[in-house]
């Protein structure tokens, strides 16, 4: 009888142990699509405060397009130059963003800068 018990412990032990495991996957793979979920609304918001979506009138196709138009141009001889130019105009807004927010004005530079 005590070596049932014994048996029975330890069958619930390695159940437990590989529940647990199965938990510890899945919570890998729930990071994961969190993670990119929470990257495509994060590059969603990007096109809603570039106001695309007003501008397009929420025409999907014409966003897409003229997101594709951006990739050639990124692909082509003056890419880097594009992407250095969108870069600093990108900081820029993000910038004058954090001023209004913070009560500032944007077009007040500091002297130190």
């Amino acid at each position: 009888m005590a070596s049932r018990i014994g048996t029975a412990r330890a069958t619930a032990a390695k159940h437990r142990l590989e529940s647990a495991k199965a938990r510890a996957d899945m919570r890998d793979w729930q990071v994961k699509r969190r993670e990119r979920t929470r990257q495509l609304i994060e590059l969603g918001g990007l096109v809603v405060k570039a106001n695309l979506v007003d501008l397009t009138d929420d025409d999907r196709a014409t966003i897409y397009g003229a997101l594709l138009t951006v990739a050639v141009k990124m692909r082509g001889e003056e890419g880097a130059h594009a992407l250095a130019l969108w870069k600093r105009k990108g900081k820029r807004a993000f910038e004058a963003e954090a001023e209004l927010r913070n009560g500032k004005d944007p077009g007040k530079r500091s002297a130190g800068a």
